[in-house]
């Protein structure tokens, strides 16, 4: 089982790879103002998860500069994931505002999140 999903991951990333989105183009200070809202975000992925590669495909599409965490192996980011936020799921968007730390679970609900808070918001 191990292999198949060791195989299944490695045939994803290839296809990611081939199929890269480009970055939309945005004027200097709109794209500053977008940097700005994401220096306060992070994503806890895993490098071959499905569902992350959707969420990194659509901050790659968006052009949004986001911290990417690995949470597949043992050490802090998978620690903090678990403690933090209460499970080892991914993804998962870690969003930072003032005191408060909210973690978004489900792929759908973070690229949501993404276009309406981040990129809409700041248009």
């Amino acid at each position: 089982m191990k292999l198949v999903r060791w195989l299944l991951g490695r045939i994803i990333l290839f296809f990611d790879f081939i199929t890269t989105p480009r970055g939309v183009k945005r004027d200097a200070k709109l794209q500053a103002q977008i940097d700005t809202k994401t220096a306060s975000l992070s994503l806890y992925q895993f490098h071959a998860c499905p569902f992350c590669v959707k969420v990194r495909r659509a901050i790659k599409r968006n052009n949004l500069k986001i911290e990417l965490r690995d949470a597949k192996a043992e050490g802090m980011h998978r620690q903090a994931l678990l403690e933090q936020g209460g499970k080892v799921k991914v993804p998962c968007l870690r969003i930072e505002q003032g005191d408060q730390v909210t973690w978004l679970y489900e792929s759908n609900d973070i690229i949501r999140f993404l276009e309406q808070e981040v990129v809409e918001k700041a248009a």
